[in-house]
């Protein structure tokens, strides 16, 4: 990150609104694409984005270090993404319609494999479905995703390998279906 970035930070952290905006508009395709792939709901995860930014506001004074503040936003999102997945699991369904409505791509075969994967990835905890989202959607290494989770590196890998292995059986599971 550049010292441009972090003198915004430290504004928007002072106070400063056009700061803070100016951090939305950075960060928020980052936000929404983790929230999506941790929930598959393009209206959840806008939901989710707008109530991350909402907290990170009131809360960026508490922000000890301007240097996390990626991994701090990403914390908040991570926590709102879990109260999300919980409600979801009290309510225990979704009704079709409202799976078609999320689908907004008219060619069949990638309809199927769409929800093939949302429905693979559902069924993944959150944790598992947390790392294999911030490896393979978000593009993080190894390293950057234990100091975001604040895991250590060996978890990672593990919760990584057997998020592949858990999806892959899902998918086969669906497929089979």
């Amino acid at each position: 990150m550049d010292q441009e970035l972090y003198d915004l930070i430290a504004k928007a952290k002072s106070g400063d609104k056009e700061a803070f905006a100016l951090l939305v508009k950075r960060y928020k395709d980052i936000v929404f694409r983790y929230s999506y792939g941790m929930l598959a709901d393009r209206m959840e995860a806008e939901d989710v984005s707008q109530e991350a930014f909402v907290k990170a506001f009131y809360s960026l004074s508490k922000l000890d270090n301007i240097y996390a503040f990626a991994s701090w936003l990403k914390r908040i999102v991570s926590n709102l993404c879990y109260d999300r997945i919980q409600k979801q699991k009290r309510t225990n369904s979704v009704s079709d319609e409202l799976i078609e409505t999320r689908i907004s791509n008219n060619d069949m075969e990638r309809r199927d494999l769409r929800m093939t994967i949302e429905e693979a990835m559902g069924n993944l905890s959150p944790e598992h479905r947390e790392a294999i989202v911030l490896r393979e959607i978000e593009g993080y290494s190894y390293d950057e995703i234990s100091g975001m989770l604040n895991i250590p590196l060996g978890t990672v890998k593990s919760r990584i390998s057997a998020a592949r292995l858990l999806l892959r059986k899902e998918m086969i599971r669906e497929l089979e279906d």
